[in-house]
């Protein structure tokens, strides 16, 4: 049988104690990395699947059947949240006015 000094056993205490560290340094910068990824999806996520309420899309409904004078039904809706800052309301203007059906004429 071999005999162990205490200096044989505390290096490898050393030894696995350090492996440990490298180890648990490892992993926290594992765990900040999908944090990180997790936080950022999801915020984009909630961001674009916002949707409308039952309510809301019942008065939106009211409002264009108003507007053009003939009975709509909307069916789904979610919000869009503009970037004030990025663009001028003549440059939304211009993209509202491109993207509008042309057959929708005010009805009176």
């Amino acid at each position: 049988m071999t005999a162990l000094s205490i200096e044989d056993v505390m290096g490898a205490v050393r030894e696995l104690r350090l492996e440990m560290q490298a180890q648990l340094t490892e992993l926290r910068s594992e765990l900040a990395a999908v944090r990180a990824q997790q936080a950022s999806s999801s915020t984009a996520a909630h961001a674009e699947t916002q949707e409308v309420s039952e309510e809301l899309l019942v008065i939106m409904a009211a409002v264009v059947t108003q507007y053009l004078g003939k009975k709509v039904r909307i069916h789904s809706a979610k919000a869009v949240h503009a970037h004030h800052d990025h663009h001028s309301a003549w440059a939304q203007h211009g993209r509202t006015m491109k993207h509008m059906p042309l057959h929708l004429t005010r009805g009176h």
